[in-house]
């Protein structure tokens, strides 16, 4: 009986694809049950939070321009059209593969502590935590990246001219855009931290009120920000005017920022993580994101197992992979921080380390965080972010995850610049055995250090097979970015279901502390959560999480995407 419920579900979500399919064929782009498709494409693909954002990606593509164009002329329009995540005051990682060459390379445009930063600077005088103070304001805020990312990537890839790229999102904020109920919800859950600085309520609360659906926000002073950077490139951001605005925020708000800070930051090119999982070659970003590693050591873990009798929401699958998110996630909090800070070891891939630790998987009840810690691996030596896909007909791809950390970051805009401030500083290790904004645990590896670049889940992903393009993916959420991507990688290869059904199957958690297993509201049966608790596992639901951008490239080239049904975005190309 138990296997009828999954059946009838697969069923049914098998009927109302084809019916989006059949839609999709006659020439429309509509969502299933709110999930964003799109049919193939020849050109180029972007999926992205924000359907303006990716008309945006589109356009860049009519223009001639590639995927690395486009991917600059979305996140820009993101810093305008999707200000809880979007930004110029945060900072991300980019994956991309060079179509010509087949070379694939991450890109570094991480956040860094700034330089007066100290390690107790968010402790009071007994050693403990003040409340707020690394997620809250101006002493939250890390170095920006953003800009200095951006410009990075086009100037290594791109073919469009730099001003046109970067003016689309300009003439956005100066002649306003319309507010969806995506965004009119969520300055609407954010209001009252969106007030307590005069700033930011001016420029997203207009009027002290938060815009209607279907009204226009304009944003001229982040316009002419945008227009500076556009005549300018990026040295416009770290010095100049820009810069100046965000060292008079730092001395009016208590923040430690300086033009010091600012003219040195730079971006860090850097090799990926790369493993493979059954006959994939899975390419993900490398420390200081924890996600390519954490990630790998959750797929080979899972690797061996046969998982051809279960389902996505089967508990037999859900144990084993909880199981092995509790192994990946210990490590992570021991082993894991900014290479340039700290020897990170070269051997938590290796197959003699996973397979070691893959004996500690119980068969058939749930393990114990408390007797879990980190391996050794040397011995074997012998919440907001937003996330976008792009590619094109020549093989480019690029996965890109950039972020203000918390939904509206610090809270705090940059008077006169118009632009918010990342809360990044929060996802250093604030004190060991602390947990952050997503409850994870760290340690000496993550300290907060001067220049340091903070631990982040961010996990943009490339996917191959025999050297050809296969999926560029990647998700919001804080610590579950880790297991979302992961979740979708294993539906793809194991479970064989199609991009729709990948971005809105309901997701599930573990991060071994706190020790229990999240499961999206809604989203599982009562027989299966029942049969996760007769495991042994503390079950909590919580609302639904991710936002999961994907893109599918066929063995003849064609592409064609699934947006994330969470959040209303949508996927364009041509």
């Amino acid at each position: 009986m138990d296997l009828l419920k999954p059946v009838s579900s697969r069923f049914i979500r098998h009927v109302l694809l084809l019916t989006c399919v059949l839609t999709v064929v006659i020439g429309l782009s509509i969502g299933c049950d709110g999930v964003k498709i799109s049919h193939f494409h020849e050109n180029g693909v972007v999926a992205s939070v924000s359907p303006i954002a990716s008309q945006v990606g589109e356009q860049i593509f009519r223009q001639g321009g590639n995927a690395f164009d486009a991917a600059v002329g979305v996140g820009f329009a993101l810093a305008v059209v999707h200000p809880q995540a979007g930004n110029l005051g945060g900072g991300g990682f980019a994956l991309a593969r060079d179509g010509g060459n087949g070379h694939i390379i991450a890109l570094d445009f991480r956040e860094k502590a700034p330089l007066a930063s100290t390690e107790d600077m968010y402790l009071d005088n007994g050693g403990g935590v003040v409340e707020d103070l690394s997620s809250l304001g101006a002493l939250s805020a890390g170095v920006p990246g953003t800009v200095a990312g951006l410009h990075a990537l086009w100037k290594e890839y791109g073919t469009l001219p730099w001003e046109d790229l970067v003016t689309i999102a300009a003439k956005m904020a100066d002649t306003g855009f319309i507010v969806d109920e995506y965004l009119a919800g969520s300055l609407a859950d954010y209001q009252d931290q969106l007030s307590v600085f005069p700033e930011t309520e001016s420029l997203l609360l207009p009027g002290g009120k938060v815009p209607g659906v279907g009204e226009q926000l304009i944003l001229s002073d982040l316009a002419a920000t945008l227009y500076l950077i556009a005549a300018e490139g990026s040295e416009a951001f770290y010095n100049g005017f820009i810069a100046d605005s965000i060292v008079a925020c730092m001395a009016e708000h208590g923040g430690l920022i300086t033009a010091e800070d600012l003219q040195q930051y730079q971006v860090m090119w850097r090799q990926p993580v790369h493993f493979e999982f059954d006959s994939l070659d899975i390419y993900s970003m490398c420390p200081p994101s924890s996600g390519g590693i954490v990630m790998g050591q959750i797929l080979k873990l899972l690797e061996p197992y046969d998982l051809s009798r279960y389902f996505p929401d089967s508990p037999e699958y859900m144990h084993l992979f909880c199981e092995a998110s509790r192994l990946a996630y210990a490590d992570r909090s021991i082993h894991l921080g900014d290479p340039a800070y700290y020897s990170i070891p070269g051997r938590l891939l290796s197959p003699e380390y996973i397979d070691e630790r893959r004996k500690l998987i119980p068969v058939d009840h749930a393990g114990s965080s408390d007797a879990i810690e980190a391996g050794s691996p040397l011995k074997y030596e012998s919440d907001e972010t937003t996330h976008f896909s792009v590619c094109d007909k020549h093989g480019n791809m690029v996965s890109v995850t950039t972020t203000l950390n918390a939904t509206y970051g610090s809270k705090l805009v940059v008077s006169g610049a118009g632009f918010l401030l990342n809360n990044e500083m929060d996802d250093f290790s604030i004190r060991p055995g602390h947990p952050n904004l997503y409850g994870l645990i760290g340690g000496e590896a993550n300290k907060i250090e001067p220049g340091k670049r903070m631990l982040s889940s961010m996990s943009p992903t490339l996917v191959l097979k025999d050297d050809k393009p296969l999926l560029v993916l990647g998700s919001p959420g804080g610590s579950r970015i880790i297991t979302t991507v992961a979740q979708a990688i294993v539906g793809f290869s194991r479970f064989g279901l199609s991009l729709e059904e990948i971005v809105s199957q309901p997701r599930f958690h573990h991060q071994w502390l706190p020790d229990v297993v999240y499961l999206e509201e809604e989203g599982f049966f009562v027989d299966k959560i029942q049969a996760l608790i007769k495991y042994g596992y503390h079950v909590q639901e919580r609302s639904k999480y991710g936002d999961l951008q994907l893109i599918h490239i066929t063995a003849e080239g064609l592409m064609h995407g699934a947006s994330d049904p969470r959040r209303g975005g949508a996927v364009a190309g041509y």
